[in-house]
C-alpha cells in the first residue's frame, strides 16, 4: 500500500476512536433535581385550622399540611374552580343573559335581575371579589346549560388535575353533603387556576366597578381578602364561610423567587394563621432561577466556523434560604462536524450543590451547518465560464 494511504487509513482510524468518546461526554439531558425538599430548620407555626396546608408551587411540595388530606365543606372557596372552568371555556366579552335560577340566590349577591345583560368579564370579578352566588349560577347556566351539567364540568376539571377527595355539586359552595374537598387539593386546584393570567389578574384587585346594564348604576365590587392590603407580597386569592364550614381561606403569596398558597378550612383565626404560614415559609426556603448565558462549539469543515447553543425550558428550585455554593458546568464535546441539524441536542448545562446536581437543562444547536464543499465540480465550473 502507498505510503500516503496508510497516512489516510491512519488518520481515519483516530477520527473513529475520537469523536465517540467525545460525543459520549454530552450527557442525555435529565430532569431538572428532584421535588424532595431539605427539611426545615424550624417548626412550621400552629394554625386553629380544622384542616391546613401550605404548597410551594414550584416544587409541587406541601412545606404544612394538618389534616391535609380530610373532606370538608369548602364554602365560597368553591369558586376558584367554578372561574378556571368559566375561563377554559368562555371569552370575556361573551353576553350572558340572566336566567331565572340567577336571580334571588341565596348569600352574597349582586342582586343580578331575571334577563339582565351582562359580560362574562363583569360576572368573574363578582364572583372572585364579591363572591356573587347569583353570579356563579349565571354563569354555570351560560357556560354549561344548566348548574348541575357545570358540576359536572367542575369534577371533570377535578379528575384531570388528579384529585380524588374534591367533589362539587354547585358552583358557589353553599352546603351539599356531596360537595366537598381537602386542604391539600383545594391548594392544587388554586395553583392551576394562578397559571391563568386573566384569574390571577381578578383576585389580585382590590376593587372593581361596572355599569349596570340598562340603568344609571355603576356596581362596585370589593375584594374580600384582607391580605391584598395587609399582607406584602400577596397576589390572591378567595374566602369562604358557611355555619356549617366555618370560616374558609385560600391565599396565595409571592417572595423570593416563590409562591406558595396557603389553605385553611374552619379556622376561626384564619388572616392571622396565613401571614405567620407565609412568613415561616419564605424564612425557610427560597426560589433559584439559573441565569443562561450564550455558549457557542466550534464547527470543523462547516460552512461557519461555530454554531450558537440555545438552552431548553430554565426551572426553577426551591431551595433552603441559608443552601451551599452552587456550581454550573457545561457538559460538551470540544468541537462538532459539519452537518449539524438545527435542534440537535448537543449537551447539558448542570448545576451542582455540595456535589450533587440539583438541575440540568438540555442544549441544543440553534441553526444548521452544512457541510463546505472544497473542491467544485466540473459542471459548477463550466456553469461560472458559461454564464461569464
Amino acid at each position: 500500500m502507498p505510503a500516503f494511504l496508510r497516512i489516510i487509513a491512519l488518520l481515519l482510524g483516530l477520527v473513529l476512536l475520537i469523536v465517540p468518546s467525545l460525543l459520549a461526554g454530552a450527557a442525555q439531558p435529565a430532569a431538572a433535581a428532584t421535588s424532595t425538599l431539605p427539611a426545615p430548620k424550624t417548626a412550621a407555626p400552629a394554625t386553629s385550622a380544622a384542616s391546613a396546608a401550605l404548597l410551594d408551587v414550584n416544587s409541587g411540595c406541601f412545606l404544612v399540611e394538618v389534616g391535609g388530606d380530610e373532606r370538608r365543606p369548602m364554602a365560597s372557596t368553591t369558586k376558584i374552580m367554578t372561574a378556571l372552568v368559566v375561563l377554559e371555556h368562555c371569552a370575556l366579552g361573551e353576553t350572558v343573559t340572566v336566567p331565572r335560577e340567577a336571580v334571588g340566590v341565596e348569600g352574597s349577591s349582586i342582586y343580578l335581575f331575571e334577563g339582565e345583560e351582562i359580560t362574562v368579564g363583569t360576572l368573574l370579578y363578582a364572583l372572585l371579589l364579591s363572591s356573587a352566588n347569583d353570579a356563579a349560577v349565571a354563569l354555570a347556566c351560560h357556560t354549561a346549560g344548566s348548574v348541575s351539567t357545570f358540576a359536572d364540568m367542575m369534577n371533570e376539571r377535578a379528575a384531570a388535575l388528579g384529585l380524588a377527595d374534591t367533589h362539587f355539586t354547585n358552583p358557589h359552595g353553599l352546603f351539599d353533603e356531596a360537595h366537598y374537598t381537602t386542604a391539600k387539593e383545594l391548594a392544587l386546584i388554586t395553583a392551576a387556576a394562578l397559571q391563568n393570567e386573566t384569574f390571577a389578574k381578578i383576585v389580585a384587585t382590590p376593587r372593581y366597578s361596572a355599569p349596570q346594564n340598562g340603568t344609571d348604576a355603576t356596581r362596585l365590587f370589593l375584594n374580600h381578602n384582607r391580605l391584598l392590603r395587609t399582607y406584602e407580597g400577596a397576589v390572591g386569592v378567595k374566602t369562604g364561610f358557611t355555619k356549617k364550614s366555618g370560616r374558609c381561606l385560600v391565599s396565595a403569596a409571592e417572595k423570593n423567587g416563590l409562591t406558595l398558597v396557603a389553605v385553611t378550612l374552619n379556622d376561626p383565626n384564619d388572616w392571622r394563621d396565613h401571614a405567620a404560614l407565609f412568613d415561616w415559609g419564605f424564612a425557610e426556603y427560597e426560589g433559584f432561577t439559573p441565569l443562561l448565558s450564550p455558549l457557542t462549539l466550534p464547527v470543523v469543515g462547516g460552512t461557519q466556523g461555530t454554531v450558537s447553543l440555545i438552552p431548553g425550558a430554565p426551572f426553577t428550585l426551591t431551595l433552603p434560604t441559608d443552601h451551599a455554593e452552587i456550581t454550573v458546568t457545561a457538559e460538551l464535546p470540544r468541537f462538532l462536524f459539519a452537518g449539524v441539524e438545527a435542534g440537535e441536542s448537543v449537551g447539558q448545562l448542570v448545576w451542582r450543590m455540595n456535589g450533587e446536581i440539583i438541575g440540568t437543562v438540555e442544549l441544543k444547536t440553534a441553526t444548521e451547518v452544512p457541510k463546505a464543499r472544497l473542491h467544485r465540480t466540473f459542471f459548477e465550473k463550466l456553469k461560472d465560464i458559461l454564464i461569464k
